[in-house]
């Protein structure tokens, strides 16, 4: 049974009633005397304030920070809607701070900054980043996206990820891993042709090169064809991954493919270019919410598709609230500097893997179907299967500490799990 899109007069009720908004702020002390008060804040709260001065280390042990995340946007690309400006994405904004704490037990703050300048962007996030323990970048549009995130992951002593780039190019590998499994392929001898060159295609590419996929097996399309080295348009990221081949189109990219990954626009995959490709055809179509071509259009195309897209109403959605939940959990329990290559690619193989276990009952009613197996209808788990966060955030602080980056590592990861699945057990809540 497909769901259907939500109504507008349904969409504003559910935002507006019974108050405004999706998330709010509660204590988490004794407030209720005046030594509560006195404690709280004046004049109690000057000795911590002291020992952090002297410490900065001590503002995870007596403030929140260590578990805050900072959801900072300037509306300039939000997913489905573009360039919308900062105030508009605030419902956006929201509902992601509101993931991060039903999936991962994460408080988060959404910050909307009304700033298209990259480097005043990036002098803001700076000036805010003591408040947060890390800070998700969203929605920011390409390719000013590449400087800030690179600027501000070098930059800052706390983990940042923009994740329209990372985590979707997380989802995606993991995705990439089970369908070639499933298809008998092996990923070192993928072909694999990109609809997109913007921020979510360029870090695809780049974690799939990490994955083993072969720079020389890819080609890039962006709204002017195959992006080669014969042209003289392009910026620095295309020309990272210009191919040598003399094509020029879409559909030379995909003609003998094994893959396509659509980060582009409806319509630009027809089922006549998913018929050139090799046999068990991979095609991931993500534009949201209009695919490169439809579901319906793609499984009549080829009965040996392995089909994804971005959408809840059909099989294999690449979602990214699979993966930037339970990547941030993992950073901030070992309190990570950075969120690495290998911390990425850690929670794409963990993601993967949980899509080969057995499917519990609880995941099977919350979507309302009786039998789910691995195979071409599920090769990536469902958002809300609730071990995902007992998967993917260990496997993400253990990435973190194997690489270094850790500045508290775990050593007992039995009780670290067990952590974990309390906060699982009690439905992400306090």
């Amino acid at each position: 049974m497909k769901k259907q899109s939500a109504r507008p007069d349904e969409a504003l009720r559910y935002h507006s009633h019974p108050r405004p908004g999706k998330i709010a702020v509660v204590p988490t002390k004794p407030h209720r005397t005046q030594d509560d008060l006195s404690l709280a804040y004046s004049p109690g709260v000057a000795i911590p304030s002291q020992a952090i001065a002297a410490d900065a280390e001590a503002a995870y042990r007596y403030t929140g920070r260590g578990n805050l995340v900072g959801v900072i946007s300037n509306g300039t690309a939000v997913l489905g809607l573009g360039d919308i400006g900062a105030l508009a994405s605030k419902p956006v904004m929201e509902g992601k701070a509101m993931l991060f704490k039903i999936f991962a037990g994460i408080d988060a703050f959404d910050i909307e900054l009304d700033e298209r300048d990259p480097e005043q962007f990036i002098r803001t996030v700076k000036a805010l980043a003591p408040t947060f323990g890390a800070i998700n970048l969203e929605d920011i549009k390409a390719p000013e996206c590449f400087e800030i995130d690179q600027r501000l992951s070098d930059e800052l002593d706390i983990p940042v990820m923009h994740d329209d780039q990372h985590g979707t190019a997380v989802i995606v590998a993991a995705a990439l891993i089970n369908a070639a499994r499933i298809a008998g392929k092996e990923l070192a001898a993928l072909r694999v042709a990109i609809g997109g060159a913007g921020a979510a295609a360029i870090a695809s590419a780049r974690l799939l090169l990490t994955l083993g996929i072969r720079r020389e097996n890819m080609v890039l399309c962006d709204s002017r064809g195959a992006v080669t080295r014969y042209r003289d348009d392009l910026n620095p990221m295309k020309r990272e991954f210009a191919t040598s081949r003399r094509i020029a189109t879409l559909a030379d990219a995909l003609h003998g493919a094994d893959v396509f990954i659509g980060v582009s626009k409806p319509g630009t995959l027809t089922p006549a270019m998913i018929r050139t490709m090799a046999p068990s055809p991979i095609v991931f179509a993500l534009a949201n919410p209009t695919p490169e071509i439809t579901y319906e259009e793609a499984v009549a195309s080829r009965p040996d598709i392995l089909f994804a897209t971005g959408r809840s109403d059909y099989p294999n959605q690449v979602n990214n609230a699979l993966g930037f939940p339970y990547i941030f959990r993992g950073a901030l329990d070992v309190r990570a500097r950075r969120i690495d290559e290998g911390m990425k690619l850690a929670a794409a193989h963990a993601i993967a893997a949980l899509a080969r276990e057995e499917v519990p009952a609880q995941v099977l009613r919350a979507y309302g179907i009786e039998r789910l197996e691995f195979g071409r209808d599920y090769f990536i788990p469902k958002p809300l299967d609730p071990r995902l966060l007992e998967r993917v955030a260990p496997a993400v602080a253990r990435a973190a500490v194997d690489s270094g980056v850790a500045r508290a590592p775990i050593t007992d990861w039995e009780g670290y799990a067990a952590r974990l699945r309390r906060t699982e057990d009690r439905g992400f809540e306090d």
